[in-house]
């Protein structure tokens, strides 16, 4: 989409096919006279992407089209949600309770649509028995298994060990539809059993 004056080396002595303020079709026309009642309009010709044969031209005011679109692109953005990643730090003689509270932080982060970081640090002699933390780290990987997908697999960087999880996809409703009419089903044909007994 491009404004266009008067000579235009592209379309200059051409036809155009032309639309009007109030979108409608004025048919073939050509680019002097497209130009000429646009000025009488007191707004602007564009050049509308097209694959027809004629250029296709609007009568508009260009500069409030680019001001309502680049308003509504910034409104577009402030409605997208930005995940952020959160980093969930591990060492390898992690006690069960901790254990169990960074693994509820985990499904509370990725249930907020964030992506988490799990970093196993090893510490000392730690890296003597690196198969350790690479088994607590797998112990946490199935305890969230449910809620997390695995987007960077686990791997060796220094004295560390990382990953990247996000969000599993929520189930589909028609998904979740047939598991209720499943569950139905089954119970009216175990009370139909209980029934016949």
């Amino acid at each position: 989409m491009r404004q266009l004056r008067a000579g235009d080396r592209f379309l200059r002595g051409k036809t155009v096919r032309l639309i009007s303020q109030t979108n409608e079709q004025l048919g073939l026309v050509s680019f002097e006279s497209a130009l000429t009642m646009a000025a009488k309009a007191e707004l602007d010709l564009v050049e509308m992407p097209s694959k027809a044969d004629n250029p296709v031209c609007k009568i508009m005011d260009f500069g409030k089209f680019q001001f309502d679109e680049a308003k509504r692109q910034r409104e577009a953005r402030k409605t997208q949600i930005q995940p952020k990643v959160k980093e969930i730090k591990l060492h390898v003689n992690i006690d069960d309770n901790d254990f169990q509270i960074k693994c509820r932080r985990i499904v509370e982060f990725l249930t907020r649509g964030d992506k988490v970081k799990l970093l196993l640090a090893f510490r000392g002699r730690e890296m003597a028995h690196p198969e350790i933390g690479e088994a607590v780290l797998n112990k946490m990987l199935q305890a969230v298994d449910e809620h997390a997908n695995i987007d960077s697999p686990p791997r060796r960087l220094g004295r560390s060990i990382t990953t990247i999880l996000s969000s599993k996809a929520p189930p589909r409703k028609d998904k979740a539809k047939n598991v209720g009419s499943m569950k139905a089903s089954s119970g009216g044909s175990a009370a139909s059993g209980e029934a016949q007994k």
